[in-house]
C-alpha cells in the first residue's frame, strides 16, 4: 500500500490528465479553461481576471490572446483613449465550458459511483483536515 502524500499525489495526477484530456477535447487547456469560467463568472478585465486568477499580466495577456483567437471570448475597448478592455464570453466559449463542466461531473459520478455518501463525506472531512494540517507547516 502507498503511503498516504504518495496515493493522494499519485490520484490527484490521474485526476489532473483526465481533466487534460477533457479540456483538449475542447481545444483549451486547463488554465485557458479556468480562464475562461472566470469571464463567465464576471471578472471581464484584465485587472480583475489578474487578481482573481493570480496570473501575472504576461502570463494573462497571453491566454486571452489564445482564447480570442479560439472565438471563446470577444474584447470591447472602453473608456476615452480605449485602451481598457472588457472580455465577454461567446456563445462558443459558454458551450465549451458547459460542455466541459459536464464532462468533469460525469467523470466525477464514475469515479465515486460506487461511494456512499459516508465514504465521500469521510473523505472530505479527512483531505480538509489534511489540507489545514499542511498549511500549519
Amino acid at each position: 500500500m502507498k503511503d498516504i502524500l504518495v496515493a493522494l499525489n499519485s490520484a490527484a495526477k490521474n485526476h489532473r490528465s483526465q481533466i487534460f484530456t477533457i479540456t483538449k477535447a475542447m481545444n483549451l487547456t486547463i488554465s485557458e479553461w479556468k480562464l475562461l469560467n472566470q469571464v463567465i463568472a464576471g471578472n471581464t478585465t484584465q485587472e480583475l481576471l489578474s487578481e482573481s486568477t493570480k496570473l501575472d499580466i504576461s502570463t494573462l495577456s497571453r491566454q486571452l490572446k489564445r482564447l480570442l483567437e479560439q472565438d471563446m471570448i470577444e474584447k470591447t475597448a472602453v473608456g476615452r483613449d480605449k485602451r481598457q478592455l472588457i472580455y465577454k464570453v461567446t456563445d462558443k466559449g459558454t458551450k465549451a465550458s458547459q460542455h466541459i463542466a459536464l464532462e468533469i461531473s460525469q467523470l466525477t459520478e464514475r469515479v465515486f459511483n460506487h461511494w456512499t455518501d459516508e465514504e465521500k463525506n469521510l473523505l472530505k472531512i479527512l483531505i480538509n483536515r489534511l489540507e489545514k494540517s499542511l498549511d500549519r507547516i
